[in-house]
């Protein structure tokens, strides 16, 4: 059997799978799920553009320190 097949999910699945997390959740919590999780996606590209955007400090010798 295809791995890919059994992995693949038709719109009736993700409509199951929809219906169940409203049942749970609910639907105020939903949305609150959602802007917390879109929050920290952007916190984390931030974080990723700021390493990205930091100078590299020259490495001193700490031999020639001492000297």
């Amino acid at each position: 059997m295809n791995t890919l097949t059994i992995l693949a999910l038709s719109w009736q699945h993700l409509l199951i799978v929809g219906i169940i997390i409203l049942v749970f959740f609910g639907g105020k919590k939903i949305p609150e799920m959602m802007r917390g999780l879109g929050s920290g996606i952007k916190e984390f590209k931030d974080a990723v553009k700021e390493e990205d955007k930091k100078p590299e400090e020259p490495k001193s010798n700490s031999s020639s320190d001492t000297l």
